[in-house]
């Protein structure tokens, strides 16, 4: 049952992330730039040929070959339960969507479509796939670090 529903909400977000790069494509990229929530953010349309913040520009196969190994022993992890922790599994149900959204782009069109641009800060253009990678990303990293000080605590207190 775990497995149908976590692959289940890999395939939402996955449907979300196409859904909205196709909106961007059919609206932003025919009628230019359009500011949302007060003026913070505005909608933007890129074609990224590399990976976060442009790296690797004009890597696709590269980053495309990499993506896929990834997603695969991600979803090895996730369907055969090696994970104990429901927060790390639903970090990696996030990495996995956004992996697969952005692999999607870069097997159909050699790029990424970027259409989210903060104009409160100067920051790259990035997407919903790009959402879901970076918030499965800080969990991952905020879950080690509050495990790491849980760890040193327990020490402490064995040690009193």
């Amino acid at each position: 049952m775990f497995q149908a529903i976590s692959l289940a909400i890999v395939a939402a977000l996955t449907v979300i992330d196409r859904l909205t790069k196709y909106a961007a494509v059919m609206t932003v990229k025919v009628d230019g730039p359009k500011e949302f929530l007060f003026g913070l953010f505005q909608f933007s349309y890129v074609e990224n040929t590399g990976a976060a913040f442009s790296m690797f520009s004009d890597k696709t196969e590269i980053l495309s070959v990499l993506t896929a190994v990834l997603i695969v022993a991600a979803l090895v992890v996730l369907v055969r339960k090696m994970l104990k922790s429901k927060i790390l599994n639903a970090a990696l149900i996030l990495v996995i969507s956004g992996g697969i959204g952005n692999l999607i782009d870069r097997i159909a069109y050699g790029y990424v479509i970027d259409f989210i641009e903060p104009l409160f800060i100067q920051f790259a253009v990035f997407n919903f796939a790009d959402c879901c990678i970076t918030v499965g990303a800080f969990i991952v990293i905020a879950y080690e670090i509050y495990e790491i000080i849980s760890e040193r605590k327990k020490k402490a207190e064995k040690h009193d």
